[in-house]
This record gives structure tokens, C-alpha cells and sequence, in this order.
């Protein structure tokens, strides 16, 4: 299923879509022509966004912002954890 847009691009700029999965709000733009969506978790406010075609269907825009916000967030989680090391390390 194609990802049906209002009008013919003139709404570029304004929200046209918003969800909300599992703690995670996503939300479509339409701006030219591309499709800008974004997805910020509710409990970090860490968000994330892509830019996909209009022909993309919207499960695939989501499945890909969501695959994007999983990986940001591990990355994070990441550098935290190496950093509590370092600081762990410098009061030995």
C-alpha cells in the first residue's frame, strides 16, 4: 500500500501524520518531493529522522525510522557505558 498524501505537496512544512507505537511518536512530513519522518522516544526525548520517497509505503518508513532510533540509542548506551569506565578508572 502506497502511503496516501492530502493534496498535492502544498501542506510542505506542516504534520500530516503522527502515531504513537510502543512509546515512540512518529511523525510524517511531506516536503517536496520527499517524506521526512521522524520518531522520538517519550521516556529519552531522543529523536531521530529519515528522508524516504512518497512511493515508500508507510509500514517501511516506520520500520525503518524505528530501526534507525533502536540503533542510535544502543550507540548511546554505548558511549555511557564506556565513559562510566573511564571515569571508574581515573578514581582508582
Amino acid at each position: 500500500m502506497l502511503f496516501d498524501w492530502p493534496g498535492n505537496g502544498l501542506l510542505a512544512g506542516r504534520m500530516e501524520k503522527s502515531t504513537e507505537i510502543e512509546g515512540v511518536i512518529v511523525e510524517f512530513y511531506r516536503v517536496g518531493n520527499a517524506v521526512k519522518v521522524s520518531a522520538v522516544d517519550t521516556r529519552t526525548f531522543l529523536e531521530v529522522s529519515i528522508v524516504a520517497s512518497p512511493h515508500c509505503s508507510e509500514q517501511e518508513m516506520t520500520d525503518t525510522v524505528l530501526r534507525k532510533l533502536a540503533y542510535v540509542q544502543e550507540k548511546k548506551l554505548g558511549q555511557e557505558k564506556k565513559l562510566g569506565q573511564e571515569k571508574k578508572r581515573g578514581q582508582e
